[in-house]
């Protein structure tokens, strides 16, 4: 009996951890795109205080803000001048190890597409933006996933009420000049409303965590009344059908 009380008590326990366990900090790019001409700069910030900016390049092994690169500011990082060495993967990390989402941030010398950094919603607008570091007055070509989709003077093209079918790999060129690398562009699903729910009601929603962590409760508080009742049944249909055998008395 004791040893079930500890159990139940841990899982209570871990109910409380999968439910109160907070989702690793983000990283939030200004200006918020993937891709950047050689000479701009730019700020990374981690969600939360306490943080720090890491990142992994191909010329090096990975590395946080400060060490032979940017300036660390508490949980921020600024480059004030980018190269195409500044091309690689991006993330939070905290001082326990515990690393973030991360960002691939790409610097090209003379073409980029300007895209959303993070994942879109379905029903915004989308703006794509070609640049580039020669003079030019061509007007700019974009492509999506290989298909050339439009020509654009301003350098700049709307997407209005993306949807699904919006996600895809875009790039952009300008003739006699080059085309920027490409950039994937997601598109999410809207959050949906949940219905509030009723006073008493247990919530409807449960994250995989917690599902596991409540299957391991079930286990511990019901299997061994379980157990507990089919050993009880089984002792009593054998001791009734003990009974009902016929009794011989032996006479001497």
């Amino acid at each position: 009996m004791e040893g079930r009380r500890v159990l139940q008590l841990l899982c209570l326990t871990f109910t409380l951890i999968s439910t109160t366990l907070p989702s690793p900090p983000g990283l939030t790019v200004s200006p918020s795109r993937s891709q950047f001409l050689q000479g701009d700069s730019v700020s990374l910030s981690c969600e939360e205080d306490g943080w720090t900016v890491w990142r992994k390049t191909s010329s090096r092994q990975r590395s946080s803000c400060g060490d032979m690169w940017g300036k660390p500011a508490g949980s921020s990082c600024r480059i004030s001048y980018m190269t195409t060495r500044d091309s690689g993967v991006y993330w939070c990390e905290s001082r326990e190890g515990a690393a973030g989402s991360s960002i691939n941030i790409t610097v090209a010398d003379t073409v980029v597409l300007q895209s959303p950094v993070l994942p879109v919603m379905e029903g915004q607008d989308v703006t794509l933006g070609c640049r580039t570091s020669a003079p030019s007055t061509l007007s700019a070509e974009l492509f999506k996933d290989g298909v050339f989709i439009g020509t654009e003077s301003t350098g700049h093209m709307t997407l209005r009420h993306v949807s699904r079918s919006a996600e895809g790999l875009y790039w952009c060129s300008f003739r006699g000049v080059g085309e920027s690398p490409p950039s994937w562009i997601s598109v999410s699903a809207p959050p949906t409303k949940a219905a509030p729910p009723t006073e008493g009601a247990p919530p409807t929603s449960i994250t995989f965590l917690q599902l596991v962590v409540r299957v391991f409760c079930y286990l511990v508080v019901f299997c061994p009344n379980s157990i507990s009742t089919l050993l009880t049944v089984s002792l009593y249909q054998e001791r009734a059908k003990r009974m009902s055998l016929p009794q011989y008395l032996e006479i001497g």
